[in-house]
């Protein structure tokens, strides 16, 4: 295969393959970590989980992106990025032991959340430095393969960390804070194996001339609010209509994944372990139509174009939602978990490449990083929006309803967009 043969070839590259392992290290970190905290929340038998813890934990772990995102290139520009991989995850590795502690204590869910905001806080220096990094590690002839093949190396261990919490929770050990402690065995290692790295290989150069940090923090808003209104011009309208129409159905993914949660916790199980088990399933369907869409995509859109291959997929999803979700039945939730992944990864990426097309290259980073914060604050909405409509057990027809309109209404505005 050829993802095999170019991976053996970067991995060729020394530096790459200490790199690579950093990332997965970390990666699969933040999967454990994740699905711990949303454990705890959700599948603690003493706990008597709410929607809106549900929203309070999801806004933990998301709004850090957000806030963060942004301006996480003008610091890792100034401090050594090897660095950053070291301490970043020492760091964490010291709060998911401390939220661990936090767990055995049982504290108030306010002060387990500051602590959890602390370890994902520190998440975007690591990602966003592990892309920076690469271009120093790999030759140009290489970058764009080891662009695509390291992010998608990272997800890979994201959802093998998952499955890991899973196990560690269901098989080993049934404890929530001896989960999050493997998650913190795992930045620690991560840590350990950035030391394989001199401190000057990942940059940045010092000898480049940079800004006085207020300047550049400044800079970065000015920046964004240049990025807003470059693609408010006619010739980005299709990336826009684009963003917009993701962002809603993230905020629909969102809504349904609190629903999930609410309904393996009360209504389709009657222990909390068989309530884990059945969400464990469900997030696995939903990564198989994550990966059908990746298969699928390049197809559908080199046919009908990315604008309507995003029709298809929120029209799909308006019809398929009330049916997969309103008999509130455990086949229909897995099959709907598996379309809603197919579909909203499938407009991800179409939204992806008319945002790349459309958008000139030197706003695609702002543009980018608008994306990423409409991203997470529309799906941490979601939650919130859920938590006002969803009753204790789960089972919301107004909920199913609300977001088969949505999604109803995304696929009439890019088709009439699509027509103009």
């Amino acid at each position: 295969m050829a993802v095999v043969r170019d991976l053996r070839v970067l991995l060729r590259f020394q530096g790459f393959r200490r790199l690579l392992a950093v990332r997965l290290l970390s990666q699969g970190a933040d999967g454990v970590f994740q699905v711990a905290l949303a454990s705890y929340v959700v599948f603690s038998p003493e706990r008597q989980t709410s929607a809106a813890a549900v929203a309070s934990a999801m806004a933990v772990l998301l709004l850090p992106y957000s806030v963060v995102g942004p301006f996480a290139g003008v610091l890792l520009d100034r401090w050594r990025r090897r660095q950053v991989f070291l301490y970043g995850n020492l760091l964490r590795a010291l709060m998911a032991s401390v939220t661990a502690l936090l767990i055995i204590g049982r504290v108030p869910d306010w002060l387990l959340f500051v602590s959890a905001l602390c370890v994902t806080g520190v998440n975007r220096f690591v990602l966003a430095g592990l892309s920076a990094a690469l271009p120093r590690v790999v030759d140009s002839e290489r970058l764009v393969i080891a662009n695509s093949l390291s992010p998608t190396a990272g997800t890979l261990a994201a959802t093998a960390g998952g499955g890991l919490a899973f196990v560690v929770r269901l098989l080993v050990a049934d404890s929530d804070a001896a989960v999050v402690l493997v998650g913190a065995a795992l930045y620690l290692g991560a840590a350990v194996a950035s030391l394989r790295m001199a401190k000057e290989l990942l940059g940045p150069d010092r000898a480049l001339v940079r800004p006085r940090l207020t300047t550049a923090l400044t800079g970065t808003v000015r920046d964004l609010r240049a990025g807003v209104r470059h693609l408010a011009e006619p010739p980005r309208r299709e990336a826009a209509w684009a963003l917009t129409a993701m962002s809603l159905m993230r905020f629909c993914y969102g809504a349904v994944l609190v629903l999930l949660l609410m309904l393996c916790r009360y209504a389709l199980t009657s222990t909390t372990d068989e309530g884990l088990a059945l969400l464990g399933l469900a997030l696995g369907a939903s990564g198989a139509g994550f990966f059908a869409a990746a298969v699928m995509t390049p197809w559908a859109a080199g046919r009908l174009g990315p604008g309507r291959w995003i029709v298809v997929c929120a029209a799909s999803a308006a019809v398929l939602v009330p049916a997969c979700g309103l008999p509130f039945a455990t086949g229909p939730l897995l099959a709907g978990a598996f379309v809603l992944g197919l579909t909203t990864q499938g407009a991800k990426i179409a939204t992806d490449t008319i945002v790349q097309s459309a958008v000139e290259d030197g706003f695609r980073g702002r543009i980018f990083s608008l994306y990423d914060v409409l991203f997470n604050v529309a799906f941490v909405g979601a939650a919130a929006v859920a938590a006002l409509m969803l009753p204790p057990d789960g089972r919301s027809v107004p909920l199913v309803v609300t977001i088969a309109v949505i999604y109803g209404a995304v696929a009439m505005a890019m088709a009439r967009f699509a027509h103009q």
